[in-house]
């Protein structure tokens, strides 16, 4: 684990939160929110090490401490993170109890390797109970990082409720939510809440610019301003827009229903949760130009947006756009991938062209 900094973007809000003013009324348990991808789990990770510091500066971390040493190497035995082992494993970062675990059947016989949870199961909270009532090492606080906090089911999340309620002497709780309306109301009233703004476009695309990003204010359109989402989709190889796109938009502004036989065989390969996030912001920016306002996502094809919006009814656009909602939350299990895509092109189509919807797959 490399030692974390707050990005730019971040700093003026990190310091006026962690300064010693501050710190004489921290929370022990902190919800910080704010769009995906503008960083908060970077900036929960270097709170966390700001606030194991031994000699901070100015509240943050110094970094040359014996506690900076053990959290950038990954042993701090006052930290811990918290997350879904699907997320640890996607980090490359897998920790003990990440790893894939022996399933057992109904008669408890072993039924091959447990696929990575997606979810924050109760044991990994049960686990921060003996480790928070337990004295710290170091003589100051104990800090958990967990995230995404959404990621929590029924049980975990009032598992960790009842850690909250009750709070352990010395420790912090940094949780990081991209969407708090999903969390369980009752765990977001023990939190103190931390909102965190989507950064201005200078700093960002100074921020991509110094990473080597080509087309950094496309991409940084594409990820709707948040300038962490847009340098993984650079580093990725995922263009700002990809040409199926193009291609459907084109003959929507033009009023004819795309060949969605040769789009479909395009988005073959393409995860479903990206080509339909693609559709959403498409449908956003349809939307932001019915209301007279620029394109959020994909100022290239602002053309097209606008020329599709004069076709589209607004109530239609945005039926559609709760609808592609939907369909992205049951996207990882289509019954068959490309009757799914097919379906949904369709839907979107209709929608724009002003035209009566084919039967919804899946609603």
């Amino acid at each position: 684990m490399s030692a974390p900094r707050f990005y730019p973007w971040h700093e003026e809000a990190a310091h006026a939160w962690l300064g010693q003013e501050q710190r004489r009324r921290f929370a022990h348990a902190w919800l910080i929110h704010g769009l995906a991808g503008i960083g908060k789990v970077e900036f929960a990770r270097a709170a966390a090490a700001s606030l194991l510091c031994e000699s901070p500066q100015d509240g943050m971390a110094c970094g040359h401490c014996p506690a900076c040493t053990w959290y950038a190497s990954g042993n701090h035995p006052d930290f811990r993170r918290v997350r879904p082992e699907a997320v640890a494993l996607a980090e490359g970062q897998a920790e003990e109890g990440d790893a894939e675990e022996e399933a057992t059947d109904a008669d408890g016989k072993k039924a091959g390797k447990r696929a990575p949870s997606r979810e924050i199961r109760i044991e990994q909270i049960r686990a921060l109970e003996s480790w928070a009532n337990t004295g710290t090492h170091r003589g100051g606080l104990r800090v958990v990082v967990l995230y995404p906090a959404e990621a929590l089911n029924t049980i975990s999340a009032n598992g960790l409720l009842k850690i909250l309620e009750e709070p352990p002497p010395q420790t912090v709780f940094l949780l990081v939510s991209d969407a708090p309306d999903r969390l369980l109301p009752t765990l977001v009233s023990r939190c103190r809440r931390l909102p965190l703004g989507t950064p201005a476009p200078g700093p960002a695309l100074a921020w991509l610019e110094e990473q080597g990003i080509q087309d950094e204010a496309a991409q940084l359109a594409a990820a709707g301003g948040a300038p962490v989402a847009a340098w993984r989709r650079a580093e990725a190889g995922v263009p700002p827009r990809a040409p199926w796109l193009d291609t459907f938009a084109a003959a929507l502004a033009q009023g004819k229903p795309p060949d969605l036989g040769q789009i479909v065989d395009a988005l073959d390969k393409i995860p479903a949760a990206e080509w339909i996030d693609a559709l959403q912001r498409l449908a956003t920016d349809v939307a932001l130009a019915q209301a007279g306002i620029g394109a959020r996502y994909f100022p290239e094809l602002a053309p097209h947006s606008a020329k599709i919006g004069e076709r589209a009814e607004r109530g239609r656009v945005a039926e559609l756009s709760r609808w592609l909602t939907r369909q992205r939350r049951i996207a990882d299990h289509p019954l068959n991938a490309r009757l799914f895509a097919q379906d949904v092109l369709a839907q979107a189509s209709a929608a724009c062209l002003g035209r009566r919807p084919a039967r919804a797959a899946q609603a």
